[in-house]
């Protein structure tokens, strides 16, 4: 079992529903995660198109095991270039967001999926589900930039 970083007992019930993102607290916040892991993959953006392509080449701090930063609180540190995302923020980030993200779907006023942990009431119902990156990534430092588009994956929904 996937150790849960977020005490989901200690959340109002079914607040992303009627809370604002704006209004949420940190911990409602950051609660929204899945948990699936798509955002820490490296991503190709098409300069024609500006369509985004999701990869399963990693980002260097990304731990597979669990789907999660394994220096998420410093992790600016190591990867400057790493996106914290923010209520107000949403908009200029969205064209890269996991079409499955509660952050996206919640923005756009959809409902989040069965498997959210959120819903399920276990961190470990994105895996189950088959949605996440759990197992399926390579780390950046063994595959050249040039290379990543060989490493191009339909996002799992």
């Amino acid at each position: 079992m996937t150790e849960d970083p977020i005490d989901r007992t200690r959340l109002r019930p079914r607040y992303w529903e009627s809370v604002p993102l704006n209004r949420m607290t940190q911990r409602e916040w950051e609660a929204l995660c899945d948990g699936c892991g798509k955002c820490c993959m490296n991503k190709l953006e098409d300069e024609d198109t500006g369509e985004v392509a999701l990869t399963c080449v990693a980002c260097r701090l990304f731990d597979d095991s669990d789907c999660r930063c394994s220096q998420y609180p410093i992790r600016h540190q190591f990867v400057p270039e790493c996106i914290s995302l923010k209520p107000g923020d949403l908009d200029k980030h969205m064209y890269w967001l996991p079409q499955t993200c509660a952050y996206r779907l919640v923005h756009l006023g959809l409902p989040l999926f069965d498997w959210h942990p959120l819903i399920s009431g276990t961190p470990d119902s994105v895996h189950e589900a088959g949605v996440s990156m759990q197992g399926i990534t390579v780390p950046e430092f063994e595959i050249g930039e040039d290379d990543w588009e060989d490493h191009i994956i339909e996002e799992p929904v």
